[in-house]
């Protein structure tokens, strides 16, 4: 009829933890952190406008331009607005046998002319010593 009471509860504790307390804030302030939206501009003007809490920066895309606006703003709430462009990736072309070929019969023309000892140095040697010396 009565509860008696022996000093234990069972599943509850009696007093709050602080520290589990602070882990479940800092782990909810993640969670939302964690959300991300593209967030739309129409020029400078847009991104000027663009509502931004003291200490913080977003990226805006501009719809007129290709454009990137970085916006951030210092301690005071004072916004710097900076562009960026932005510009398609392109691959890099794989170069094939061919193109590698002629660049390296490029490359042993141009070692050979300026070498003493390479194909195109001996026959300008060959000419030299058959012309006649004039004098």
């Amino acid at each position: 009829m009565y509860n008696t009471f022996n000093g234990y509860m069972q599943g509850v504790q009696p007093y709050g933890n602080p520290y589990a307390d602070r882990l479940a804030a800092m782990q909810q302030s993640q969670a939302m952190q964690q959300r991300c939206d593209v967030v739309t501009v129409n020029g400078e003007n847009g991104a000027q406008a663009y509502p931004l809490a003291p200490n913080s920066s977003a990226l805006l895309l501009d719809e007129s331009q290709p454009l990137v606006w970085l916006v951030k703003t210092d301690g005071a709430g004072y916004k710097t607005v900076s562009a960026f462009n932005i510009t398609p990736h392109e691959q890099a072309q794989q170069p094939t046998n061919a193109d590698l070929e002629q660049r390296i019969a490029r490359l042993e023309e141009i070692i050979n002319a300026q070498s003493d000892t390479g194909r195109n140095a001996k026959t300008k040697q060959r000419a030299t010593a058959a012309e006649p010396a004039t004098k």
